[in-house]
């Protein structure tokens, strides 16, 4: 079986020529899609599970379904004195709630949204409904939330209304550092996260400012955003306070450019982690087995964990290929460790 997403999130596979698209709308259809996919190849379009499910008053709850928007959610509990426009306006944080909480993406405060969880439903690959809670099933939450949208699928999320109040309360904006204006003109820009102790953001600035003289990138911003440590997740990027520092850069669509580009995010990388840095996971597609090992050293257990509850490989991304071709393929002088 090899069935691709689209609820729109992020790390999309293409379509397999000639498979159809099913569109989901509850849970039944979800399962029942995803059994139909064993036989089958086709396209799940979870577009349309974007409704909020209901409101707990009582207990401080809302659940949603994995594909509702956060401007959705922000104008349900704006009724209820809860403004949570800082979420429905962070450029930055994925539009569906689903999607934010599977990169573990960070609110407007700078922690994790996966902290606001209390709970989730997903559909296993065989298309089976499983829940799992901070009290049952916390190692299943654990692995899901973070994960990539490599364990399951997302069908609805349990949020705490009281824990994203006090986010979007706390909401800080990225600072937007001065830099010359770039002269040359580029057809197209890419960006890269680093995180930094704070205490070492100053240095990692100026091996940037380095390294931008000496390979001439046009650097067209660089932002810093303060990120909060949480321990939500198995695959967890938050282990404490970072300073987390956006570089965007223009670039000509040439394979030179391409080539150079590569070579300078590999460059940054290895200076983060010079200056006991690391990254976010969901952005690892510079980073070598032994930077991963260093950084995540619960990455090979988290990937046997989704071998074993997708031992057919019904379900993965080009994240999950990503990360598999590395462990596979490249050497490795960091001992894999557990989290």
């Amino acid at each position: 079986m090899f069935a691709t997403l689209s609820l729109p999130a992020g790390h999309e596979l293409p379509a397999p020529q000639g498979a159809p698209t099913v569109r989901v709308r509850s849970a039944d259809e979800l399962c029942n899609a995803l059994r139909r996919a064993r036989a089958r190849a086709l396209t799940l379009d979870g577009s349309g599970m974007d409704r909020v499910l209901r409101i707990d008053a009582a207990r401080g709850l809302i659940e949603v379904q994995a594909a509702t928007s956060w401007a959705v959610l922000a104008a349900q509990l704006a009724p209820h004195g809860v403004p949570l426009e800082p979420f429905a306006r962070l450029s930055a944080l994925p539009a569906t709630v689903g999607e934010a909480v599977s990169l573990a993406a960070a609110g407007p405060d700078g922690l994790p949204v996966a902290a606001h969880v209390t709970a989730l439903t997903l559909a296993t690959p065989d298309g089976e409904l499983r829940r799992a809670d901070r009290d049952a099933n916390r190692e299943l939450l654990k692995t899901v939330l973070g994960g990539q949208g490599v364990i399951g699928v997302l069908y609805s999320l349990t949020l705490s209304v009281e824990s994203l109040r006090r986010s979007a309360a706390s909401a800080s904006a990225a600072v937007e550092l001065d830099i010359p204006a770039a002269t040359a003109p580029r057809a197209a820009a890419w960006s890269a996260r680093y995180l930094l102790p704070p205490d070492q953001l100053d240095a990692f600035l100026k091996d940037v400012r380095a390294l931008v003289e000496e390979r001439r990138p046009a650097l067209l911003g660089i932002s810093v955003r303060r990120y909060l440590p949480d321990a939500s997740c198995r695959l967890n990027w938050a282990t404490r306070e970072w300073a987390g520092v956006q570089l965007r850069f223009g670039i000509r669509t040439t394979v030179g450019a391409s080539v150079g580009a590569t070579e300078v995010r590999r460059l940054l990388l290895a200076a983060a982690l010079a200056r006991g840095g690391s990254f976010p996971i969901s952005e690892a597609r510079d980073a070598t087995r032994s930077q991963l090992a260093l950084c995540y050293p619960m990455l090979g257990e988290f990937l046997a964990e989704k071998r074993c509850v997708d031992p057919a490989g019904r379900l993965h991304n080009a994240w999950y290929r990503d990360m598999t071709a590395k462990l596979r393929t490249e050497p490795c002088d960091v001992r894999w460790g557990r989290a």
